[in-house]
């Protein structure tokens, strides 16, 4: 059996940790959400294309070797 006041400040310890623990998670989150509207800002909307749809595309990176005679 446990006296109380033997470990009071080990549970004050414990209790302040947890304080700074969420604080810190609430901290963490919302500059996570900040960051991702900032990234988000400048992204364009992408095209969604189907199956069977008819697309243009380019060579120019494209590295491909002609074989002569």
């Amino acid at each position: 059996m446990r006296k109380k006041g033997k470990f009071k400040k080990v549970e004050e310890f414990v209790t302040r940790m947890k304080e700074v623990h969420e604080k810190a998670e609430a901290v963490l989150k919302k500059s996570q959400e900040e960051m991702k509207k900032y990234a988000n800002r400048k992204r364009n909307k992408v095209e969604e294309y189907r199956v069977e749809d008819w697309v243009l595309l380019s060579t120019k990176d494209l590295k491909y070797q002609m074989k002569g005679k």
